[in-house]
């Protein structure tokens, strides 16, 4: 579109520059010819800032993504340390228990074995 615009410039600079007619038709033609350069000039230029914009605007959009990416993977990796923490505390929790569970039916053990000690001593005296 930029190639037309610039195009249709030349050709009326060139048209301008060919027109040596004095009669008040070749004048007004000219002038014509002249805003429709003008005008040419204007939409290229316009052309142009529309596309600055639209390249910002692309910049920006793609800096929001990467920003909301980044605070999505963090959320994601702070829970999934919460979670690791959280059964690590279950596991801890639950070996302690099966070794106090351990510990007391070895001390049931060595309580019966010292009641059975003490009845066989008991009975040895007899």
């Amino acid at each position: 579109m930029n190639k037309k615009l610039y195009v249709l410039l030349a050709a009326g600079v060139l048209a301008l520059a060919a027109c040596k007619n004095e009669t008040a038709t070749a004048q007004n033609e000219a002038a014509e010819a002249a805003a429709a350069t003008e005008v040419a000039g204007d939409q290229a230029a316009a052309a142009a800032d529309a596309a600055g914009t639209a390249a910002a605007e692309g910049v920006d959009a793609a800096a929001a993504a990467t920003g909301e990416a980044a605070a999505e993977t963090g959320a994601a990796v702070t829970e999934a340390t919460d979670a690791a923490a959280a059964a690590a505390t279950e596991a801890t929790a639950d070996a302690a228990n099966a070794a106090a569970d351990a510990t007391q039916e070895a001390a049931d053990a060595a309580a019966a074995t010292a009641d059975k000690a003490d009845a066989a001593a008991e009975e040895a005296k007899k």
